[in-house]
C-alpha cells in the first residue's frame, strides 16, 4: 500500500526556520474548510467546525486505507490544522478585537482525494457522529502564492512580536501584505503546554 507523506514532501512550507524569516511560492494545494466568525477562544462554533473538520479528515483517511472508497488503497498522516484569519478592514486587525475575527480553518488533503471521495465520507461520519458543522465543509483547492514565513514557539497570546517581525521583513524585502492572516498549527493544544506549541505564521504578500 503506497504512503503518501504530504510532510515530508512539502517540508519546506511546514518546516521553516524560527531563526529567519522565509519565502516562499505555496502551490495550489486542496483542502477541507470551514468558515465562520468570532473569538476561537470562546467559539462555540468555532469548536463544532474543529470537530466536524477533524471527523470528516479521519473518516476519509481510514476510508481510503481500508478501501472503502475505490479501488486503490492508500495510507497517508491527517495534515496539521491551518487558520485564516481577517477582519474586512485589516488595518482593525487585532487582539483587542478577537470577537469580530472571521476565519477560515482547513486541513490539506492529498492530491487523490476527490469531491467525490469527499461526500462518501461526509455521508459516512454524519450516520456515526452527525457533528453540527458536517455540512458546512467544503473541498476546494486554495492558492495562497508568493508569501513569507516564520516558526513560532510558545502561546498563541504572544505570537504579536513574531508577526510584527514577519512584517517588517516583508516590508524591508520591497514587498506588500496582501491577503489573509495564515497560521499552521504543528502542535495539538490540547496535549502539549502553551510554551512548547510549534506555529508556522505565514503571511502572503505581493
Amino acid at each position: 500500500m503506497p504512503t503518501i507523506d504530504l510532510r515530508k514532501q512539502l517540508k519546506h512550507l511546514y518546516q521553516p526556520s524560527a531563526k529567519t524569516c522565509s519565502i516562499v511560492d505555496v502551490p495550489p494545494l486542496n483542502f477541507l474548510m470551514i468558515d465562520g466568525v468570532g473569538n476561537p477562544n470562546t467559539s462555540q462554533d468555532y469548536r463544532d467546525a474543529l470537530e466536524a473538520l477533524y471527523g470528516l479528515s479521519y473518516t476519509l483517511k481510514f476510508g481510503v486505507k481500508l478501501g472503502k472508497y475505490g479501488k486503490q488503497k492508500y495510507d497517508y498522516p491527517v495534515m496539521a490544522l491551518e487558520g485564516l484569519w481577517w477582519m474586512d478592514d485589516m488595518r482593525e486587525f487585532s487582539e483587542a478585537r478577537k470577537d469580530d475575527w472571521k476565519w477560515t480553518i482547513m486541513i490539506m488533503q492529498p492530491d487523490f482525494i476527490t469531491p467525490d471521495l469527499v461526500e462518501l465520507a461526509r455521508t459516512d461520519l454524519i450516520k456515526k457522529k452527525d457533528p453540527i458543522a458536517a455540512a458546512k465543509i467544503r473541498f476546494e483547492s486554495y492558492h495562497e502564492g508568493l508569501s513569507a514565513q516564520i516558526m513560532y514557539f510558545g502561546p498563541f497570546a504572544d505570537e504579536g512580536p513574531t508577526i510584527q517581525r514577519l512584517h517588517d521583513f516583508i516590508v524591508e524585502s520591497g514587498h506588500q501584505l496582501h491577503g489573509k492572516h495564515h497560521e499552521i498549527y504543528l502542535s495539538d493544544p490540547r496535549r502539549t503546554m502553551p510554551e512548547k506549541l510549534k506555529t508556522v505564521i505565514r503571511q502572503p504578500m505581493k
